[in-house]
């Protein structure tokens, strides 16, 4: 049914004043989860809030901090110049690998393996319930999501200071080039609907081009290290 349509249908059959999306692909424990929910109950002009992600191999999921990427953000990304010169806010704009891995700090958006907000958060940008936009099918919905939170006056929030375990990568890499096209697509998709309000051709071309060429790019070095990864987001 989607990631999306099945978050809303959990969402539906929950009740309490805070309400966290945890992918079944991570290892939470207590100390994370409640640090998170303190500062949810504490800060309400906190929207939403993820931990630090550490994958399998001790290796931060660079995903769960994220800024809202500019064509340069992604250019960087794409080409190297992001990994190359990792400490410089220039050129690490995208996964914002600048900042201290143990801070916390204001983001542009979390990854979907973990958003712990208030009820009040999600139902006032979601009053018929659907927190997620069903229209993806499967990735950009977090993107989506963070991006709707912050546009109605709340804040989103890394906190490295707690971190959790995220199994990443396990399901991309079983039928990696249908995945990689659906989590490039997506987030596609997520552009021209945030940044094309006018359905502007040109906009629309720009932005179908941009992620073309990210795909491709992104698609030739993944082959060239045996489909390991893909890298979008």
């Amino acid at each position: 049914m989607g990631f999306g349509r099945g978050n809303n249908l959990g969402y539906a059959r929950t009740t309490g004043e805070c309400v966290l999306f945890l992918n079944p692909d991570t290892v939470c424990n207590a100390a994370a989860l409640e640090h998170c929910v303190r500062r949810v109950l504490a800060e309400p002009e906190l929207g939403l809030i993820s931990p630090k992600l550490v994958m399998a191999d001790g290796s931060m999921d660079l995903a769960c901090r994220r800024s809202i990427p500019t064509l340069w953000d992604g250019f960087c990304r794409a080409s190297g110049l992001a990994a190359r010169f990792s400490d410089k806010a220039w050129a690490a704009g995208y996964n914002l690998t600048h900042l201290p891995p143990n801070g916390t700090y204001d983001v542009g958006a979390i990854n979907g393996a973990f958003m712990l907000g208030r009820r009040a958060v999600f139902d006032a940008i979601a009053p018929d319930g659907k927190v997620f936009d069903e229209a993806f099918f499967m990735y950009g919905d977090d993107l989506d999501l963070c991006i709707r939170v912050t546009r109605a006056g709340w804040r989103i929030v890394y906190d490295g200071r707690v971190a959790i375990t995220h199994l990443k990568g396990l399901s991309v890499a079983k039928n990696y080039e249908a995945m990689s096209a659906a989590i490039f697509d997506a987030n596609r998709d997520v552009y021209l609907k945030h940044f094309n309000p006018q359905g502007s051709a040109w906009v629309r071309w720009k932005w179908t081009v941009a992620f073309g060429a990210w795909k491709a790019v992104s698609r030739l070095k993944a082959r060239v290290r045996g489909y390991r990864r893909v890298k979008p987001l």
